[in-house]
């Protein structure tokens, strides 16, 4: 069974999660993962379309409500303008974000 572990790494500054966007979606949610290993990305979907980044923004302000940190603590770190982004979150750990992520994806960790 995949689980966000694989799509969450710690780093110097806190933790680094990949995350693969599909904009223009009918609501904003944490949808699946896609891929596994260091391949791995957590899917979300936005309701924000990619433009004049409305789209980064949107998804910012999501995963800080998520993860219950402020928007601060949230940064785009790659792929400014891809779908494919690499954010790196303050506060919180590889081990708590993976705990929240499964949650929000249903899954139960074992």
């Amino acid at each position: 069974m995949l689980n966000a572990s694989a799509c969450v790494k710690d780093s110097r500054d806190g933790a680094t999660i990949s995350i693969r966007v599909s904009p223009r979606a009918s609501r904003t949610a944490i949808t699946g993962i896609l891929g596994e290993g260091d391949a791995a990305v957590l899917k979300v979907a936005l309701q924000a379309p990619p433009v004049d980044g409305r789209a980064n923004a949107a998804l910012i302000e999501f995963m800080a409500e998520v993860l219950d940190v402020p928007r601060s603590a949230v940064e785009v770190v790659g792929g400014q303008q891809s779908r494919n982004k690499m954010f790196r979150i303050r506060g919180k750990t590889s081990v708590e974000i993976i705990a929240i992520l499964n949650a929000a994806l249903g899954l139960i960790r074992s």
